[in-house]
């Protein structure tokens, strides 16, 4: 009877479920089955198409320049997130732990700096970047990155830091432990949750981002995902849509396989700070 009822309650629960899956899975669903169509029956009604053509993919990678532009998103995504954690890191544990004038005021200032859009600036930054003479660098698009993410890197770190006992320090310092002894030692580990979801987020606002590197990228050898993706949709007369699915459907792919490796770091990092 106990089992008859969990089997009734979990598919009652999936019946519930599987709208909301049905329409977060569908635009992947078109994505992948028009990247493996060929071009006469990309616009065909039909759902199936008559022969899947995988060669869509290495045929897209060799003519489109994609593995240039996923490079260029990797060393971009990678050193943003890099550099942001490490600038993080200090400020969002001084915040949390340190009681200086000001302190509230900068807490505020970091949450009404989330509510700007980057293309507000986008103008200013191109102004300024053009008199730099650094227009179409990628280091330079990389540390744009990185003072747009550090509010929200900040915000995100200092709440959960806030949330580690102080007596798990103390001890340490009662050990002989200096400060940034502790922090490396004792309070990091404790925070791997908060830096690994915070490192997610910063990675995929990062690898997304569209507008600035647009703005700011001139040459095709230094284009980033975005903007190869779209290089094969703007400007031409007939739009290869397989090529384009089969462009989008890879970009999305490094995505979810470094989300889904990090998930694990995750789930071991909040068991982490459980036992100590």
């Amino acid at each position: 009877m106990i089992n008859r009822r969990k089997f009734i309650r979990s598919l009652i629960f999936w019946a519930l479920l599987a709208p909301v899956i049905v329409v977060i899975l569908f635009p992947y669903a078109v994505m992948t089955i028009t990247a493996l169509k060929s071009a006469t029956e990309v616009h065909d009604p039909n759902w199936w198409p008559s022969e899947w053509r995988w060669q869509n993919f290495p045929e897209m990678w060799e003519t489109s320049g994609f593995a240039p532009a996923l490079l260029n998103s990797l060393y971009v995504s990678g050193l943003t997130t890099l550099l942001t954690l490490v600038v993080s890191i200090p400020a969002a544990y001084a915040l949390s732990r340190f009681r200086f004038f000001g302190r509230g005021a900068f807490r505020q200032f970091l949450l009404v700096s989330q509510m700007l859009s980057p293309i507000v600036l986008v103008i200013g930054l191109f102004r300024l970047v053009a008199s730099l003479g650094l227009i179409d660098n990628l280091n330079i698009l990389m540390w744009v990155y990185v003072a747009f993410n550090i509010a929200f890197c900040v915000w995100m770190l200092q709440s959960y830091f806030s949330t580690i006992p102080r007596d798990l320090e103390e001890a340490a310092w009662m050990e002989g432990a200096g400060r940034a002894r502790t922090l490396i030692v004792v309070f990091l580990p404790l925070a791997v949750p908060a830096i690994v979801v915070t490192a997610i987020f910063t990675f995929i606002n990062a690898w997304n981002e569209f507008v600035i590197a647009l703005t700011m990228l001139r040459r095709e050898e230094n284009y980033t995902l975005p903007i190869r993706v779209f290089s094969l949709v703007a400007g031409r007369y007939t739009v290869d849509w397989n090529y384009v699915m089969a462009a989008a459907f890879l970009a999305s792919v490094p995505v979810a396989i470094i989300f889904a490796w990090l998930q694990r770091y995750l789930v071991r990092g909040l068991a982490l700070g459980a036992v100590k």
